[in-house]
């Protein structure tokens, strides 16, 4: 069965460029990369931007937003939940011990709590924007690793 709203009678249809710029308060582009770009940036009324897709702002797009106000929580911290859950069960499956759901989601709430305060903590020291504090941490984290290592 393939329904779609497509020919909904108390609808309008719209383009998928007109419903980037919407009124609403949060926007979240969870498809395609590079759908927010510097040609439509300008339009965007949201008050955040939360990116489920892979890269769906354009650089050029994230200097029209942070200029305009528009708070973006990047990709690498919005799309975090489901890398972790893929982290637990890697754990749990090389221990053979599994975890019951209330305790994965109790372990990813405490993971992901964790990660955006650090994220504001960067962003307030370095006064900048979400998605460079969320840079900052993981390539601290990478040349910590590589520290301990002693490969740098």
């Amino acid at each position: 069965m393939h329904k779609t709203i497509a020919n909904y009678p108390l609808g309008k249809p719209i383009s998928n460029e007109e419903l980037l710029t919407l009124p609403c308060d949060f926007l979240i582009p969870a498809a395609l990369g590079g759908v927010i770009t510097s040609k439509n940036a300008d339009a965007i009324t949201a008050k955040v931007v939360l990116e489920a897709a892979n890269a769906p702002t354009t650089p050029d797009a994230d200097l029209v937003l942070e200029r305009k106000g528009i708070w973006v929580l990047p990709d690498i911290l919005v799309n975090a939940g489901g890398v972790t859950c893929s982290y637990f069960e890697w754990v749990q499956n090389l221990q053979q011990f599994y975890w019951p759901e209330e305790q994965v989601n109790r372990e990813l709430r405490r993971v992901l709590t964790e990660a955006y305060r650090q994220v504001v903590a960067v962003k307030r020291e370095k006064n900048t924007n979400y998605r460079n504090a969320a840079y900052v941490l993981a390539i601290d984290r990478v040349a910590r690793a590589e520290r301990l290592r002693g490969t740098a």
